[in-house]
């Protein structure tokens, strides 16, 4: 079977012909297809898209394709100008590839795939190409995907922030948490209360006010608009954030308790820092023995996490009289404690309690863990993407991994 009968079978274009295949020269190896336009057939002109005559033609140029069995394979072909009489004279529209890309239309959605998959240079190591080829590759996908997303019956959103470099910069960023869909919606550079704005206008007063469940934290400026803007839809503080902040507090506690054992010759905690922050189902044996060990001493920090513990307690409650029962009688605990990061925490739980409570009343009609879930694949994404010096790079990697963006349904997968 020769190569142009694969070419028709996988990507025709009506008024081309692909004429012939051969070898590259010795400088590029692959396969190169020559095109030419059918004969009596009118180029299209780029700018209004109306067919014109022949102006002149344009020196060759070749268009990286799809490879084939591991080989390089590229369109060789020498543009038309065209006389259009409305824009005067310009280059033709060329169906397989836009503007003044060296890749065919094709090639770029191959390389976008493979670059949700492994990093951006190995995609472009693997298959013959540049990091920058590659980048503009997500970038076109993003773009069409974003033109042609639906938004429409969005009825859960979950609002966070991520630092991307340090000093302190962060992108705000909006999932919709629906249950059963997760997607990144947008993406905000910094987290201020004009960000969050940002994100209301391009969504719409009308979409906005069929948010039935917004999901955030407690950072004040996100906390503002919200309460401006979407005042309709159930504000939540999501159980991820809220135990987060249990973290910190122990964190803070077991730092300064162990600097203190430390001057009096003991190191107790030392290297525990990870058996108290992480969840107990996901320490290993061996893990489980020292944790157990630990927390035989009457410590600071071993009193903090027996209260972390003892308040996961509150998520399994489905009665409303007990929920609240059980939530003031952590916090009269709490606040009756001479720790202060403890005090500090329950003050600022007793401040939300009822962005807490919401939670219960949206329990199964949002995703369950939804914004924990989003924001590892965030902390992943960046994590591939160190080295990128412009954040509206990572800002396209993340649409690309997160946002679920759709495809152009004639797009052939090899």
């Amino acid at each position: 079977m020769r190569l142009q009968v694969i070419l028709n079978a996988l990507e025709r274009h009506g008024s081309f012909v692909y004429e012939s295949a051969a070898w590259a020269d010795s400088s590029k190896e692959g396969l190169l297809v020559r095109v030419r336009p059918r004969r009596r057939s009118r180029p299209i002109c780029s700018g209004c898209g109306n067919r014109g005559g022949t102006y002149d033609h344009l020196p060759e140029r070749r268009f990286q394709h799809v490879p084939l069995w591991g080989l390089a394979v590229w369109f060789v072909y020498a543009a038309r100008r065209v006389a259009c009489p409305v824009c005067g004279v310009k280059v033709e529209r060329l169906p397989w590839a836009s503007g003044k890309e060296r890749t065919t239309t094709s090639f770029q959605w191959f390389l976008a795939r493979w670059a949700k998959r492994l990093s951006w240079r190995e995609t472009a190591a693997i298959f013959g190409t540049s990091w920058h080829t590659v980048f503009r590759a997500v970038k076109m996908a993003v773009c069409w995907g974003i033109r042609h997303r639906e938004l429409e019956g969005i009825e859960a959103i979950g609002i966070d922030e991520v630092a991307y470099r340090k000093g302190h910069q962060y992108f705000t960023l909006v999932y919709q948490i629906d249950r059963g869909s997760r997607r990144l919606l947008w993406v905000g550079q910094d987290r201020t209360k004009e960000t969050l704005g940002r994100f209301f206008r391009f969504f719409g007063r009308r979409r906005t006010e069929r948010l039935k469940y917004i999901c955030s934290d407690m950072w004040k400026a996100y906390l503002s608009v919200i309460a401006r803007e979407a005042n309709g839809a159930l504000h939540i503080l999501d159980r991820f954030h809220i135990m987060q902040l249990f973290n910190k507090a122990i964190d803070k506690v077991r730092a300064q308790e162990a600097r203190e054992l430390k001057r009096k010759g003991f190191e107790v905690l030392k290297r525990t820092r990870w058996l108290l922050l992480k969840r107990r189902g996901n320490l290993k044996r061996k893990e489980v023995l020292r944790l157990n060990e630990l927390l035989t001493h009457n410590l600071r920090t071993v009193k903090c996490y027996l209260m972390k513990e003892d308040f996961q307690r509150l998520w399994d409650y489905k009665a409303p009289w007990r929920i609240g029962s059980f939530f003031q009688e952590w916090l009269d605990r709490a606040l009756s404690t001479r720790i202060e990061p403890m005090r500090n925490l329950a003050r600022t739980l007793e401040r939300h309690a009822e962005q807490i409570f919401n939670w219960f009343e949206a329990k199964g009609e949002i995703s369950a863990g939804a914004v924990e879930g989003m924001n590892l694949k965030v902390k992943l994404t960046t994590r591939r993407s160190y080295g990128f010096r412009d954040p509206s790079t990572l800002k396209y990697a993340l649409y690309h991994n997160l946002g679920n963006l759709p495809e152009p349904p004639s797009t052939h997968k090899f």
